[in-house]
């Protein structure tokens, strides 16, 4: 799969003895890393082969750079809200070394000449690898399948039409059979319309309470567990996007012990937060699909924990602020992510003890790398440069004029996280935090 970005220098540094951490490698060390010319030359015990620029890595833990599936960059069409150039700059910061965008933009990513300008574009502003997925259906209306073929000859890295599901059971049987001749998966949006019928959120005790109309728990598991079936059918793989209920959770993982070839990722907001935070009727609390109960987040964590969700993927939606500025039952679903992922998790799951570091660090890399087929980044030697420098003892508040992104509709604003990344580095070029690598 080839992911695009503009043509920088690689680097050549070394990091001083920092804590590498790798759990595809099985590595739990205090070491040097040179890189020379983007690519791993060494992992050395420290001393040994410090010269040239160096970054201070002690006290530091070093990993494979994050991968994130589930982007929405907004181009074409909605620039004002993010470009290229500002969201994967964002992922950097956010320690990412690769990202996929979503094609529900103006125009829909459904022909190889949209797809094809975005590659374009990528190869100028693209800040770190950006790799694209194409529409299932012609305009994103489900009614049509886009020519699917001659996306996977143009670049498309897989086939999605997120944030509308397939209503129709024959299409998403067709372009499952159209998706397999492509050796592309298929990324699904689980959500029967009928059932959700325009929730503001989850169906429920808070719902009522607010007064607010209910997105019920079974509007995605219907859903889920009919794709499941199709999946299974057609023995072709497809990959479930942010699942948020016990009930999916429960129906992955039968389809699973079945021999289904599927996978499934669950959000940062979904792992962390609950309905109950919509009490607060802020706006940036409002995602689709919504914010569950305890019980589904608790299902969500276990599943994140043995592996039968292989990916966290941020959703990345930024939003116009006065879209947001509205009151919560017509504002926009959708919140950003990337910049603030990690620490999220950190804090709300590693910290208490709920999953274990290796556990967070290989689900935001290894394991959404291998779902779409995109190289795993790997700390070895030979290999080409995807690391992130993580300080886990740095605190720090979310503000808005931290972002890199231009929409700042977080659900952490104002909230102090653990653990920072101080330095990306991708595809062997520096992303994030030059101002580390002294003389």
């Amino acid at each position: 799969m080839i992911l695009h970005s503009r043509s920088d220098v690689p680097g050549t540094f070394t990091v001083l003895g920092a804590r590498v951490l790798d759990p595809v490698q099985g590595i739990d060390s205090v070491l040097d890393v040179v890189v020379e010319k983007g690519v791993i030359s060494e992992l050395a015990q420290p001393g040994v082969k410090a010269n040239g620029k160096t970054v201070a890595g002690e006290g530091l833990v070093l990993a494979p750079a994050f991968v994130d599936p589930h982007v929405h960059l907004r181009t074409p069409g909605r620039e004002d809200e993010e470009t290229i150039a500002s969201g994967s700059a964002a992922a950097a910061a956010g320690g990412y070394c690769a990202i996929l965008a979503m094609p529900n933009t103006e125009p829909v990513v459904d022909c190889a000449a949209v797809l094809g300008a975005l590659v374009e574009q990528a190869q100028e502003e693209a800040v770190i690898p950006t790799g694209f997925m194409a529409a299932i259906s012609r305009g994103l209306a489900g009614e049509e399948l886009a020519e699917m073929g001659e996306l996977a000859a143009a670049g498309a890295a897989a086939f999605t039409d997120d944030g509308k599901p397939i209503r129709s059971a024959a299409l998403m049987r067709r372009a499952l059979q159209y998706a397999g001749s492509t050796d592309r998966r298929l990324a699904l949006h689980c959500e029967e319309p009928t059932l959700s019928h325009h929730g503001a959120m989850h169906e429920g005790i808070v719902s009522a309470e607010l007064g607010l109309g209910g997105y019920p728990s079974v509007a995605e598991s219907v859903a889920v567990a009919r794709d499941l079936a199709l999946a299974a059918y057609e023995e072709q793989p497809i990959h479930l996007m942010h699942l948020s209920t016990h009930e999916s959770v429960e129906l992955l993982r039968y389809a699973l012990a079945g021999g289904v070839r599927a996978s499934a990722e669950a959000t940062p907001h979904h792992l962390c937060l609950t309905d109950e935070a919509v009490r607060s009727l802020n706006t940036n609390m409002k995602m689709n699909p919504p914010l569950r109960p305890e019980e589904d987040r608790q299902a969500l964590i276990a599943a994140l924990k043995d592996g039968a969700v292989s990916c966290i993927a941020t959703d990345h939606a930024p939003h116009a602020r006065q879209e947001k500025d509205v009151p919560f039952e017509v504002a926009p679903f959708g919140v950003t992510g990337l910049e603030t992922a990690f620490a999220a998790l950190f804090t709300n799951l590693v910290e208490p003890g709920l999953i274990s570091l290796e556990t967070l660090l290989e689900r935001m890399s290894a394991g959404p790398a291998r779902v779409f087929g995109l190289p795993v980044p790997r700390i070895a030697k030979g290999e080409p440069a995807n690391l992130v420098l993580l300080d886990l003892e740095s605190s720090w508040t979310v503000q808005e004029q931290r972002f890199r992104s231009l929409s700042t509709n977080s659900w952490l604003l104002g909230r102090t996280l653990e653990g920072e990344v101080v330095l990306t580095v991708a595809g062997g070029r520096v992303a994030f935090g030059s101002e580390r690598i002294g003389a």
